[in-house]
């Protein structure tokens, strides 16, 4: 059979091991030095553990392979590794995913250096991208990534850009974006996201933005947990937006 499944190129890989927590299924482990892929039918192919590799050794691609995916055997392997098996919400992570490609150059972390006197023709709306980080998916995101040191962390539920037309000038101006969905999502994959980026790093402010909507409230539950499960204080200021794009 032909599906997608992850592979790991040993030439990149150190060892490092910070793939292995971030494949919920157990898929993935140190062996002799490098990271290896227990069995195919651990593998669900969506590639969670892309964005954790900072030497870009990991991929997911469509090939043969000996076994399909088998979500039993997952829930038995977690169990016998003392961990439990949470169900994921799939829809949103296959369309996330399906379209990754080779290598996943979207999840390849890099700092943006924007020029304060870039110039706009008079045809051109006078406003400038204040984005200095990539990836922003918090699904995507390297913990370690450089750009965390120092950093005025701004989380924001996804819906806000489009909602808010200042989010640029008014929120993201300076500061390190991290967007995410809280009901669509995996909650507690973004609480253990959040409480590794925050012990990893020195992170000097947290500025939460999500939209007025109940779910949208989950964020807040998710960012308090992290912080207080990192043991770090870091200062926090939320702000909620409505669906009209106002500030509350």
């Amino acid at each position: 059979m032909k599906r997608k499944i992850v592979i790991i190129d040993e030439e990149k890989c150190t060892g490092c091991g910070d793939c292995i927590p971030k494949c919920h299924e157990g898929a993935l482990q140190i062996i002799d030095g490098k990271a290896r892929l227990v069995a195919e039918k651990y593998c669900d192919g969506l590639g969670d553990c892309l964005g954790s590799c900072s030497f870009d050794a990991i991929r997911v691609e469509e090939r043969e392979v000996s076994e399909d995916y088998d979500e039993e055997a997952v829930r038995k392997r977690l169990e016998s590794m003392g961990k439990k098996y949470r169900p994921k919400v799939r829809q949103r992570d296959s369309r996330t995913h399906n379209h990754m490609g080779g290598g996943c150059p979207s999840a390849v972390a890099r700092e943006i250096t924007r020029n304060e006197e870039t110039s706009h023709s008079s045809e051109e709306i006078k406003e400038n991208s204040e984005l200095r980080n990539w990836p922003v998916q918090i699904s995507l995101v390297a913990p370690q990534a450089p750009y965390f040191n120092d950093a005025h962390l701004l989380i924001a539920a996804d819906c806000v850009p489009f909602s808010y037309a200042g989010f640029h000038r008014r929120f993201l101006k300076d500061k390190v974006l991290l967007i995410g969905c809280p009901k669509l999502d995996d909650a507690q994959f973004y609480m253990e996201k959040f409480t590794e980026i925050f012990k990893r790093n020195s992170i000097k402010k947290i500025t939460l933005v999500h939209m007025e909507v109940p779910c949208c409230f989950g964020m807040e539950q998710i960012v308090n947990s992290a912080l207080e499960k990192s043991g770090k204080t870091i200062p926090l200021e939320k702000a909620v937006v409505s669906i009209e794009g106002k500030i509350l």
